[in-house]
């Protein structure tokens, strides 16, 4: 038996983002008899409890703010431990989502490594160039994802533009990858057409079906909003730009609305947040086409439930959004008046041109990012018969 215990995301059942989600399918989904899996879950409590048939451990960890998610990190890798040496298991993994605890992953990893534990990094996107983090924060991620490239057994990179990077910025290290996606599914929202909540929801915010460009995501500059929205602005489109993000106590609001004033067009229209998936899920259906503008870094979730799901999906051309679109999607960049001319085109779109999109880019996501496939290739790693 493999015992393979999983720290970093904040838990199951999933109830936050990406690697939440992702350890949801990958225990749920589970085929192999022969993988043990060990779920670190932030709590209130250090109780153990079991979901999805895996042993589920809490681990209380005090509100010290920021760096509360380093010592989650650091309390889960203890404790991880402390049952490894109390149940003298042999054959274990330590997989570590996102590399938060670098400066002091030396010491747990050689303790790990004399009980013959192996511990696997995800090195997740940039997070040393998110513009949430002040300079100094952004220097601990920098110096945080080098130390724990250089002491890492593997590299689970879920992008091969991050295992690029990966193998260029820490040649040093000699650091061995490894590249697993992230998954996704292609289904249709439960809701119909004509559900109360769904037409409530269009009344209330004046929106007409496939009438409107959809943003969903984070509210922050990388994710490149001002891009969008400025160059919506300076489209012929006769269609709504929703946009699907909290604003709320956000600096970045006021200052996008002082440098485009988009509140002078009354195409752009903030909706808050939707938190029903199933009505989020008919909405992103219902779209005309998806706006993604992230570039810092790893497959995006939102950018893969919008193949799945939105017909037409317009994306920033970087080298992970091209990794995942390829030919399923169309592209822009930064400069002056191109999302504008690409906004226009596509409004004159034939639906056969649409549908085609549309067919590639949910064929794009059965093919090479479904979570059939995604927790085989795991399983396959964890159990030593993968690449």
């Amino acid at each position: 038996m493999k015992n393979i215990f999983i720290i970093g995301s904040k838990g199951i059942p999933a109830k936050y983002g990406g690697f939440e989600t992702f350890v949801e399918y990958l225990t749920k989904m589970r085929v192999s008899e022969k993988i043990s899996y060990h779920v670190s879950c932030m709590a209130e409590d250090n109780e153990e409890f079991y979901y999805n048939d895996v042993r589920c451990f809490n681990v209380k960890v005090p509100r010290i703010g920021s760096a509360k998610a380093v010592l989650y990190d650091i309390l889960s890798i203890k404790e991880c431990l402390r049952y490894i040496k109390k149940n003298k298991l042999k054959n274990s993994i330590v997989y570590v989502l996102a590399c938060r605890i670098g400066p002091f992953f030396a010491k747990y990893k050689k303790a790990l490594e004399n009980l013959g534990v192996q511990v696997f990094v995800n090195p997740d996107g940039h997070e040393w160039k998110r513009s949430k983090w002040n300079y100094y924060i952004r220097q601990y991620w920098k110096i945080s994802e080098r130390l724990m490239v250089k002491h890492a057994d593997l590299l689970v990179c879920d992008s091969k533009g991050i295992e690029t990077y990966i193998q260029k910025d820490y040649s040093l290290y000699s650091p061995k990858t490894t590249f697993i996606a992230y998954g996704a599914r292609v289904e249709n929202s439960p809701l119909k057409d004509d559900a109360t909540i769904l037409l409530e929801w269009y009344k209330k915010n004046g929106i007409n079906p496939f009438e409107y460009y959809l943003i969903v995501g984070r509210f922050v500059p990388e994710n490149n909003y001002e891009v969008m929205i400025r160059e919506f602005m300076a489209s012929n489109s006769k269609k709504d730009l929703v946009i699907i993000s909290n604003v709320e106590q956000n600096n970045f609001y006021q200052d996008l609305l002082n440098s485009t004033k988009f509140d002078n067009d009354s195409r752009i229209k903030f909706v808050g947040t939707v938190y029903d998936q199933a009505l989020l899920q008919k909405i992103r259906e219902q779209a005309y086409g998806y706006f993604h503008g992230h570039e810092v870094g790893g497959t995006n979730p939102s950018l893969l439930e919008a193949l799945a799901s939105t017909k037409l999906n317009l994306l920033l051309d970087v080298v992970f959004n091209r990794e995942v679109g390829a030919d399923a999607a169309v592209y822009f960049n930064k400069q002056n008046g191109n999302l504008a001319q690409l906004i226009n085109s596509t409004d004159s779109y034939s639906q056969e041109d649409v549908e085609s999109l549309s067919i590639k880019a949910k064929q794009r996501i059965i093919n090479e990012y479904s979570w059939e496939k995604i927790v085989q290739e795991y399983e396959m790693l964890f159990i030593g018969k993968y690449k």
